[in-house]
């Protein structure tokens, strides 16, 4: 059940009408932008709870690389 709508006590001067600003939005529009210029990376919660700071993940994650050019047998990159 829809509750009903209240009307609201804006001060806003009516050039200010959030329905006409946001009449021509697109929902996502710079998402695509916006992953492409980021880095970040989500862990799961088992993870996350296997490593106390960031630090801790780095330096997990080089000695993985370590291991992974040992084990195809080439020269590790620094």
């Amino acid at each position: 059940m829809k509750k009903p709508r209240r009307e609201r006590n804006d001060e806003l001067r009516p050039e200010y009408d959030l329905h006409q600003l946001l009449k021509g939005g697109v929902r996502g529009k710079y998402a695509k932008r916006y992953h492409a210029g980021t880095n970040l990376v989500l862990l799961d919660p088992e993870v996350r709870k296997a490593f106390r700071n960031e630090r801790a993940v780095n330096e997990a994650l080089r000695l993985v690389i370590q291991l992974r050019s040992i084990g195809s047998g080439r020269a590790r990159a620094t």
